[in-house]
């Protein structure tokens, strides 16, 4: 191997100027990243705001209805992954060699640890908005549809991958929502205060 060959550097073993920019880039892209992950809310609401445009541009442009729905059928598969568990219980009934959902009241708790994290699945989700809006900037995607065919299709879909998904809710008794932090409450102070 020659001086030069490995990626990202030139002839003189220094990194080249395309490669230390794209990595700089990736460095500010991945600091944004860390810096917005305690504001959930904030995130939710920017990638609501980003579809809602999307869906405006969609409605006023009278087209892209193929790409539409695509972007519907990833963040489908994107929110059967967030409300899935890692280990998959249906899988775990066979063997005993791993962990398990409680089944029992008398049973170990067990966090409900999902599959797709919530920051995953809001990354994804708007990564997903911002190509499909990119999409509409080109006429190669707009593929002529029927879009009322496509819009029961995906209301089929989505219906069939939900009930599926509830009923391996219920079968394995697990909840992939939490409110909040248990409270345990103690024994109550019987005890008078003397004053003195």
């Amino acid at each position: 191997m020659s001086e030069g060959d490995s990626i990202g550097e030139s002839v003189h073993g220094k990194p080249s100027v395309i490669y230390r920019f794209f990595s700089r880039l990736g460095q500010i892209y991945q600091s944004w990243l860390d810096k917005s992950t305690p504001y959930t809310a904030v995130r939710w609401v920017v990638t609501l705001g980003l579809s809602f445009i999307y869906m405006i541009r969609v409605y006023l442009l009278q087209g892209w209805y193929i790409v539409t729905y695509a972007l519907g059928i990833y963040h489908l598969n994107l929110f059967i992954a967030f409300l899935s568990p890692k280990v998959d219980p249906s899988l775990m009934e066979d063997s005993d060699d791993g962990p398990s959902l409680p089944t029992r009241q008398n049973e170990e708790f067990r966090p409900f640890i999902r599959r797709l994290p919530e920051f995953k699945f809001w990354h994804s989700a708007t990564k997903g908005i911002l190509v499909a809006m990119a999409c509409t900037f080109f006429e190669a995607f707009n593929v002529p549809v029927f879009w009322p065919i496509l819009v029961m299709y995906f209301i089929m879909l989505f219906c069939i991958t939900m009930k599926r998904q509830i009923k391996h809710m219920i079968k394995y008794r697990y909840i992939p929502f939490t409110h909040g932090k248990r409270k345990y409450k103690g024994k109550e102070d019987v005890g008078k205060t003397f004053a003195s």
